[in-house]
């Protein structure tokens, strides 16, 4: 009997925790005006180690991405301070980066960094799109959400809607005193470090049985240039490729994406990876292979092994590897090394909330 309200109780509290409980610990949001250069931002970027950035701008004079009007206000007098009108990311600043036919001319490289961040906002689609998650919004509805594909959202720390009326889920309209990120890896390490009794039956079970891999696969080869990974990537709307051993494909298929599955994955090209080079060395690594990319920018810290698992490895295994390494994927391989799909952190929340309905 004690045992049944104990469980009863875990449940409880699983589908009570929020937003606003996931991202209790988040610090303050990091942000770029936009008015700021792309060497400034990708600065920003590396210093607080993140992948992404809102980029913030007086209000009245923008379009938000998506359509959303998501504001900055004061606390005592709700003036609107700021409009946040879109997300700039790694991918956006590396197709920026790497576009064009100079990537030889040091003085091409410099003018591309100087660029103000309002110009890149959309090179890539996940530029254009802004959310906001209600500070009500419960972990449930937060997994609906990342189960689509969006991968972060703004949560205000004090919400204008929440006070006139409790609306949980995503929305386009917001204003708040300040805000917190709430990212995908932000769910999946709360959910790892706060042992819930009702989800450890699920998290038992394999990725292969809770339909977590995903078996279409893109990758590029060891012969692949830096720039085209990342033109292929934009294109795609991919923001990390496995690479693979393929000495049999025709030199066309070293310029592209090519089908990843039953090829030996040796290394992974990932727009993160620029968190690792300093401005100076990009002009003498984009001409290299995206292998070689990844073991110079792994030379400059830990070695980057690559994140693999079987079929048959639970989904608490595939979680411990995105969290404990810090990566948004996961290359599902069998017994030889060879590929057979992927688990992102978009199919991780989508299978963990199928299983829990």
């Amino acid at each position: 009997m004690q045992q049944e309200k104990s469980k009863e109780e875990d449940h409880s509290r699983l589908i009570n925790i929020t937003a606003k409980d996931l991202t209790a610990r988040n610090r303050r949001l990091v942000e770029v005006p936009y008015t700021a250069t792309l060497s400034h931002a990708m600065n920003t970027l590396v210093a607080n180690s993140i992948s992404a950035l809102p980029v913030a701008a007086p209000p009245g004079h923008w379009i938000g991405a998506g359509g959303s009007m998501i504001m900055e206000s004061d606390k005592q007098t709700g003036a609107v301070r700021k409009h946040y009108i879109g997300i700039l990311t790694m991918l956006d600043i590396l197709a920026h980066i790497a576009g064009g036919e100079n990537l030889s001319d040091p003085t091409d490289l410099d003018r591309k960094m100087g660029s103000q961040v309002s110009s890149i906002i959309g090179h890539c689609l996940e530029g254009l799109s802004l959310w906001t998650l209600n500070p009500s919004t419960t972990l449930l509805e937060c997994m609906e959400v990342f189960s689509k594909g969006i991968h972060r959202a703004l949560v205000p720390v004090e919400s204008s809607i929440e006070s006139s009326n409790t609306i949980s889920g995503v929305e386009l309209v917001e204003s708040s005193s300040a805000y917190r990120m709430l990212t995908q890896m932000d769910l999946l390490r709360f959910l790892r470090d706060h042992h819930f009794d009702d989800m450890k039956d699920v998290l038992s079970r394999s990725v292969s049985d809770l339909r977590a891999v995903n078996e279409s696969v893109y990758a590029v080869t060891e012969s692949t240039t830096v720039a085209n990974a990342i033109n292929s990537m934009k294109s795609a709307l991919l923001n990390a490729v496995p690479i693979v051993h393929a000495p049999d494909v025709a030199d066309e298929d070293h310029l592209q994406l090519i089908n990843g599955r039953h090829r030996k994955v040796i290394g992974t090209f990932s727009a993160t990876d620029l968190k690792a080079c300093r401005l100076p060395e990009l002009q003498t690594w984009l001409p290299l292979t995206a292998l070689e990319f990844t073991e110079k920018a792994a030379s400059g810290g830990e070695g980057r092994e690559t994140v693999s698992c079987t079929e048959e490895a639970t989904m608490e295994e595939a979680i411990e590897k995105v969290v404990s390494r810090g990566v948004h994927r996961v290359w599902v391989v069998n017994q030889q090394g060879l590929l057979k799909g992927v688990v992102s952190l978009t199919d991780i929340i989508r299978s963990l909330r199928a299983a829990l309905l």
